[in-house]
């Protein structure tokens, strides 16, 4: 019996062309969340920094753009790449965090929503192609996803366009060594329903949220700086407390989505994680395969992108599958009849899981 099945019809990204090394910060000055100074050299802090993370450098969004022309540049990026007519889309969802903020601003502005404005850059005159924004933290992407899945399964839409985009780099602190970490860009994915007699594309997904003391672990607040202006607020992390939380809770969500599926680990050719950090990333990666028996991460399985692109947060997951199908990351290939697993963790705390099937040619 023939089933909906929401499949990947078409991909895109946008990375801007500001290229910032590591070098760039040593004219920052760093200071401790009780508003002292560090007294570390500054060469120090940068290099633990690169050995825990692995960022070597990142991209930031060009001055006279946000993140709404990002997502667009994206969405157009994958309508051509697929040919799909943008005007037979049900849904645009764009998931962001911050909405559009202008180079020095540190204020949001999201109304209308980043996917209307998309919808309009686009030129999409069809009213029926609904557009909504969703502010989920880094496994926003993924949520858009799982949304739109459900819209197709249900015989209610039939193609949805999910973007994720998000101009970290105007938002962070720069007096926090943390803002090191952030970075710009936008992926985007079409998927298309499809009916099939065998399971394919989301064939499985689940989603947590934990916030009784997570939701504090990563926070809008003002700067580690005293004398820099306190009613700006920027971006603050616990990077422990989310390290914990992230290898705790993340590895058990996986496996309960391939166990859901009748999968296990062995069955799986490729993870894309969100590129958060590369310890925790292969912590979190680790763990998942001891649940298995297995001591470490088969090569080949977990491509890592955050070197040379930094965490740009919903945006790294889709930009990394593009990257992936268009032959550009290196010793990494995705075939028809593969598994794929999509997973990220991210403020709320909230974690989710995508298990995908790429169809059969």
């Amino acid at each position: 019996m023939k089933k909906n099945y929401s499949v990947i019809v078409g991909s895109g990204y946008y990375l801007p062309p500001k290229v910032v090394k590591n070098s760039d910060f040593m004219s920052f000055e760093f200071y401790k969340p009780d508003g002292t100074r560090f007294e570390n050299p500054q060469e120090e802090i940068i290099q633990k920094f690169y050995e825990i993370t692995e960022i070597e450098e990142r991209r930031w969004v060009d001055d006279e753009l946000v993140t709404s022309d990002m997502a667009y540049f994206a969405a157009k990026n994958a309508l051509e790449n697929s040919g799909i007519d943008p005007e037979t889309l049900d849904y645009i969802i764009v998931a962001h965090n911050f909405g559009d903020v202008k180079k020095d601003s540190y204020r949001t502005d999201m109304m209308p929503t980043l996917a209307a404005r998309v919808k309009q850059k686009l030129g999409i005159k069809n009213s029926y192609t609904v557009c909504y924004d969703i502010p989920f933290g880094c496994p926003g992407w993924i949520q858009g996803m799982i949304q739109a899945d459900y819209y197709l399964r249900s015989g209610d839409a039939k193609r949805a366009l999910v973007i994720g985009a998000d101009a970290l780099s105007r938002v962070f602190d720069p007096y926090d060594r943390d803002c090191m970490i952030f970075a710009d860009g936008a992926g985007a994915t079409i998927i298309e329903s499809v009916e099939s007699d065998k399971p394919i594309g989301i064939i499985g997904h689940r989603t947590i949220s934990d916030t009784i003391v997570e939701a504090d672990y990563l926070v809008n607040g003002p700067s580690n700086n005293p004398n820099f202006d306190q009613n700006i607020l920027t971006i603050k992390m616990n990077g422990r407390r989310i390290y914990e939380y992230a290898v705790s809770k993340v590895p058990e969500l996986m496996k309960e989505v391939l166990d859901r599926a009748g999968k296990t680990a062995e069955d799986i050719d490729m993870i894309l994680i969100h590129q958060a950090n590369a310890k925790m990333d292969y912590a979190m990666g680790k763990r998942f395969y001891r649940l298995y028996g297995v001591r470490n991460i088969p090569e080949n399985i977990m491509p890592m992108t955050i070197s040379k692109f930094g965490n740009s947060s919903v945006a790294t997951i889709p930009t990394m599958y593009n990257l992936i199908i268009s032959g550009k990351i290196d010793g990494y290939k995705i075939n028809p009849g593969d598994d794929l697993i999509f997973v990220s963790v991210g403020a709320g705390l909230n974690a989710n899981v995508i298990l995908y099937k790429v169809p059969e040619k």
